[in-house]
């Protein structure tokens, strides 16, 4: 007799990011306020491990609103890029024992990741005006979003830092560092091609 395709598919290891069984929204694991690390390790939601990665999620979030408001497709590439690295930077803090790099390749965030955000604000930055003030946020609708992704960006750093320096990785905090960086080149290049003017302080 022969055997089912079901069984086959059954054994087949799922695809690179993929889940092997579907995945439930609610677990009712977090219901008493705790929540699990990568390591099994179950803290309080209020942990300020879970707040930082935590703040990483709302960047990712403010980034999909940028993306949402309108922006060429150079720019959503960029941001869809950066949303992927974000996920990475979140699984990285909720790795206390820093062993989930090693293991999963998508989780990599390390120098070469830094040089390619600082290779991108070298390459937007050669297409807009000289920075001779300082300027206040706001724009176009997307030209906005990423100014408070970048303050996003800076609260979720300080959170980082205040774990203590043993407890990140110090490429995923150059990182982050280096990100907001990038978010405040991207907010002016994305005001600058949309035609809108900046308005000094």
């Amino acid at each position: 007799m022969p055997s089912s395709p079901l069984r086959h598919a059954a054994r087949r290891r799922p695809e690179p990011g993929k889940y092997n069984r579907r995945v439930k929204i609610y677990t009712r694991g977090g219901d008493a306020g705790q929540t699990g690390l990568f390591d099994g390790t179950r803290v309080s939601k209020a942990d300020p491990r879970v707040d930082a990665y935590g703040e990483i999620d709302e960047l990712n979030a403010a980034i999909g609103l940028a993306r949402a408001q309108g922006v060429d497709e150079e720019i959503d590439t960029l941001l869809v890029g950066l949303q992927r690295d974000l996920h990475a930077v979140a699984a990285r803090l909720a790795d206390p024992r820093h062993r989930i790099q090693p293991r999963v390749a998508k989780a990599a965030v390390d120098e070469t990741a830094v040089s390619r955000l600082e290779a991108t604000i070298d390459h937007l930055e050669a297409g807009l005006p000289p920075l001779t003030c300082f300027i206040l946020s706001g724009g176009s609708a997307a030209g906005a979003s990423l100014h408070l992704a970048r303050t996003i960006c800076r609260r979720a750093e300080r959170r980082m830092v205040s774990l203590g320096e043993a407890e990140v990785e110090p490429d995923v905090l150059m990182y982050v560092n280096r990100l907001s960086d990038l978010l405040f080149v991207l907010a002016r290049t994305v005001n600058h091609r949309a035609g809108v003017p900046e308005t000094e302080w």
